[in-house]
């Protein structure tokens, strides 16, 4: 469905939102028969025959996919429900058991602005307040993409978010619930120093927001307390570098020793904001840093982090169950675009109090193994970023090609050339034209990125069979980024139909979950991700499983910068990648250009 450009779109935040149309419910064949195309270019013949046997009995009359699909298609269409998918949400993200940190949140680095960390961070934090007011108000146009709305609800997420660790399935602590009717009624953020949470009031009593200049008093102020923590090591912000049901019994603890009112007001903040003593050496660290960085000076289950170093770099590191990268590139364009509402100020100096955790022996140890355990995470990560400043989303225009297209076709070239094999690929496709839409899983492997790899190491092969390999493999990128924008994708429907089977306590061993075509299609090789803004220099995230890349590439009309993050004991391989994929971008820009 296509909405079109009309005076009747709302110009409110949230106006559109009831005219979006669902996500539609794929058919259960279709899904399957995706799936096979999806997964069959990683397959040996054998392999493939297994899986497409798996898949026959999957759709065979008795199988349980049948009531499967009709439990969803029934649950689309309850009352209340927005989008089949409301359900997959909070299991794909509120269900995994590892720690976040590094692992889930990700990052973007900002721009430059030439400003002094308290007068960056008071900066930052005057504009955030300012939007969430003007969403309060909703008076953040909304956003429309080719006469077509997209959904805002996710601007919901932003202030007052925090995600609760739980034993089996953490929660999203949020406004605009049934339980905390929205918006957000807090005043205050927490500011970080030096391993210590404050409270800063960014919002008199009466609503009004202190400004700026307010807000580099009471910077100022708190830092020169001198009333940081005796014992960085034994910080509470480490506890949320643990694995959630460690957490969970943590946090557990805390309240059991009288932390409630400690927990309670980090919870209920409009944000964080990290003000960190080190001056990074170069984008590099930086962007590490925002990653993970000083893990007793973040509260990494908090929806938005600001993060400002000793020299003004700054940067937001987010937590990802209710937000996504293009909803922050937003948020993050409004922050950094200065454009602010003019409105009546609060007088004086904005009221701080040091949080302060009452921690036992037993907590303290806690707390700085967590902070040690996270600590060899953090080391185990390898991590590089590349620039390609004189390449951009222009060049490869000019050249024909869809920017996307040749940098997916860049990456699978370099990971041929690097590791030797062609690995399952992940890209995340935005899907917002629908109600309550998120994202798409994209696998970018295709017979004609095989094709495509082969024939570009052909050295029999004439330059135009390259050109022809190159621009049709990008062509079939492209057309399959469209099917998954529209939702024609096998990976979410059939996961989530395996999570009925476990939600309602079947047996989830059925043979599709469990064939080869399941398991390689999921098995992250690369895992990428784009963030275009002019306002942010790098974006990133950690990678998804022992053998992957995460490519985090910010695609700009004149320059791509990518951020790559592995494990430490295959960083050599990442290395390689890295020079592959130099050579690639370099290889195919010179191979369109001579045609």
């Amino acid at each position: 469905m296509i909405v079109s450009s009309s005076p009747e779109l709302s110009t409110r935040t949230f106006g559109n939102e009831d005219r979006l149309p669902p996500v539609p419910v794929p058919a259960l064949e279709d899904s399957c028969h995706r799936f096979l195309d999806w997964c069959a270019p990683l397959l040996t013949a054998d392999e493939l025959a297994e899986t497409r046997a798996a898949v026959d009995a999957f759709l065979e009359p008795g199988s349980p996919a049948h009531e499967l699909q009709s439990l969803l298609e029934a649950y689309d269409s309850t009352e209340g429900v927005h989008s089949w998918l409301d359900t997959f949400w909070p299991y794909r993200y509120l269900g995994r058991r590892d720690r976040i940190a590094l692992n889930a949140n990700f990052f973007f680095l900002f721009a430059d602005s030439g400003l002094g960390q308290v007068e960056r961070a008071a900066g930052l934090a005057a504009a955030a307040v300012d939007y969430k007011l003007r969403l309060d108000e909703e008076s953040i146009p909304p956003i429309v993409l080719r006469g077509q709305p997209q959904s805002m609800v996710q601007h919901r997420f932003l202030f007052s978010a925090t995600r609760i660790p739980g034993a089996e399935l953490d929660t999203a602590r949020t406004p605009y619930r049934e339980d905390w009717p929205g918006p957000s009624t807090a005043r205050h953020i927490v500011v970080f120093h030096r391993d210590t949470p404050f409270r800063l009031d960014v919002l008199a009593p009466d609503g009004r927001p202190y400004d700026t200049d307010q807000l580099i008093a009471g910077l100022h102020t708190i830092m020169k307390t001198g009333r940081a923590i005796d014992d960085p090591s034994a910080a509470a912000g480490h506890f949320t570098t643990k694995a959630r049901a460690e957490w969970a019994a943590t946090r557990q603890a805390l309240l059991d020793a009288g932390n409630a009112e400690a927990l309670e007001t980090i919870e209920t903040a409009l944000f964080c904001l990290c003000l960190e003593d080190l001056t990074p050496s170069g984008p590099q660290e930086a962007c590490d840093q925002l990653l993970h960085g000083d893990s007793g000076n973040r509260w990494f289950d908090k929806a938005v982090s600001l993060i400002v170093f000793a020299d003004g770099t700054a940067g937001i590191n987010v937590e990802h169950c209710e937000l996504d990268g293009t909803t922050i590139l937003g948020f993050t364009d409004a922050l950094l675009a200065g454009d602010r509402v003019t409105r009546p100020g609060a007088e004086g100096v904005p009221a701080f109090s040091r949080i302060d955790f009452a921690l036992d022996d037993a907590l303290r140890a806690d707390a700085r193994e967590a902070a040690a355990s996270f600590r060899a995470y953090a080391d185990a990560t390898a991590t590089k970023i590349l620039s390609f400043e004189n390449f951009g989303a222009s060049r490869a225009k000019q050249l024909g090609m869809s920017p996307d297209g040749f940098a997916q076709m860049a990456y699978q070239l370099a990971h041929k050339r690097a590791k030797g094999l062609i690995g399952a690929t992940y890209e995340s496709i935005a899907t917002r034209q629908f109600r309550n839409g998120r994202t798409e899983a994209m696998r970018v492997v295709t017979p004609e990125v095989l094709r495509f790899v082969a024939v570009m190491d052909d050295e029999n092969a004439s330059r135009e069979e390259r050109r022809e390999a190159f621009r049709t493999a990008a062509a079939k990128h492209v057309a399959r980024a469209k099917e998954c924008q529209a939702g024609d994708a096998p990976e979410q429907h059939l996961w989530e139909l395996q999570l009925i089977q476990k939600r309602r306590g079947g047996d989830t061993a059925l043979p599709l979950y469990e064939s080869p075509g399941w398991v390689r299609m999921r098995d992250d090789y690369l895992s990428t991700s784009s963030a275009p803004s002019v306002n942010i220099q790098y974006f990133g995230f950690g990678s998804t499983s022992p053998q992957c890349i995460g490519v985090a590439y910010v695609l700009l009309p004149d320059r791509l910068n990518i951020y790559l993050s592995t494990p430490r004991h295959v960083a050599h391989e990442m290395t390689l990648f890295a020079g592959e994929l130099t050579s690639a971008v370099r290889e195919l820009e010179e191979l369109l250009a001579t045609e």
